[in-house]
């Protein structure tokens, strides 16, 4: 079964999210339970601002409650987001792993990549720790304790929006702008017309950096900074200004419009990818392709998440395109 672009973007239009209380309003009802996924990205987007780490595992088993870590390609923003705290709570992060059990084993790879990616001196000590309560997944803690399986460092860009993902869960745990510096590195693919999986990661991470950038004025200082910094080839500092002239004017839409209007192209004249996630994008729709267009779409954007709903977007999509 096939849709094209338009008639799945306007299907997708029709997902609707839920309001999110402001930070204010959540304030002055106090720190309620983790009751539903939009609780928890607003929680996850004001964390940096005021830091509760001792809320990490309540928050955690509501993921797991909400189903959110089932799949693999949308659970990357709350993987993260999980490895930033720990990695910014050494002392404590084996109580706060602790706290999180039980966790049913279809979890636990959350758990595993949390540790893996949390940047922890001594991260596989922590994980052996652990390892006696996880004996499902033995195979993947294996993969890392082994260094077979990237830890966030290392992590592919453009393999699909997970990563970009990911990479945003841990800034905003810990505001730190490495994971960001690495995200402005995918903008070299932004204007890929060669393959659909880095125009696509080009194209997320360049709408993601405008988006956040228009109300994170840290993160635009960055931004500003590294659009001349020599270290970045030029095609990335060009791309780079696009995106701070985006932010300080509000325009994001064009650029997402640039992107839908890109992968449209390629979808109809390019190479076939051979990635299974890119033929479903490449042969579904452009709002499968580029998550994080589509999570604009669906509200993200009104919270500051860039790529939370991506993955959750693109799956429901693909899932449609592959249905009976």
């Amino acid at each position: 079964m096939r849709f094209a672009g338009a008639g799945l973007l306007a299907l997708l239009l029709f997902v609707v999210v839920p309001p999110v209380q402001t930070a204010a309003q959540q304030k002055a009802k106090g720190a309620g339970p983790f009751a539903t996924n939009e609780q928890i990205l607003q929680w996850i987007n004001d964390y940096r601002y005021e830091p509760k780490p001792q809320r990490l595992p309540e928050a955690v088993k509501a993921m797991s409650r909400l189903g959110l870590f089932r799949d693999e390609d949308t659970a990357g923003v709350y993987v993260g987001f999980m490895a930033g705290v720990l990695g910014s709570n050494p002392r404590s992060a084996e109580k706060l792993i602790t706290r999180m059990y039980p966790m049913p084993p279809e979890d636990q790879h959350a758990i595993i990549k949390a540790i893996a990616y949390s940047g922890l001196p001594d991260w596989k000590g922590l994980m052996g720790k652990f390892v006696e309560r996880m004996p499902a997944r033995k195979t993947l803690i294996d993969s890392y304790l082994q260094g077979k399986a990237p830890v966030l460092h290392d992590l592919p860009l453009d393999t699909g929006p997970a990563p970009i993902d990911t990479l945003w869960g841990y800034y905003f745990a810990t505001g730190s702008l490495e994971p960001v510096y690495r995200i402005v590195g995918a903008l070299r693919w932004a204007d890929d017309k060669s393959d659909l999986n880095r125009l696509t990661a080009g194209s997320v991470a360049k709408w993601t950096l405008a988006n956040n950038a228009t109300r994170d004025k840290e993160l635009l200082d960055f931004l500003r900074e590294q659009q001349h910094m020599r270290n970045h080839p030029e095609k990335v500092r060009k791309v780079l200004k696009e995106v701070v002239v985006a932010a300080e004017t509000f325009e994001t839409g064009k650029i997402r419009k640039d992107a839908l209007a890109a992968i449209e192209e390629l979808k109809r004249t390019g190479p076939q990818p051979n990635n299974s996630w890119a033929k479903a994008a490449y042969w579904g729709s452009t709002a499968v392709a580029v998550g994080c267009v589509v999570a604009s779409a669906l509200g993200a954007a009104a919270i500051g998440v860039p790529c939370i709903l991506t993955g959750a977007a693109s799956s429901a999509a693909v899932k449609l395109l592959n249905g009976p």
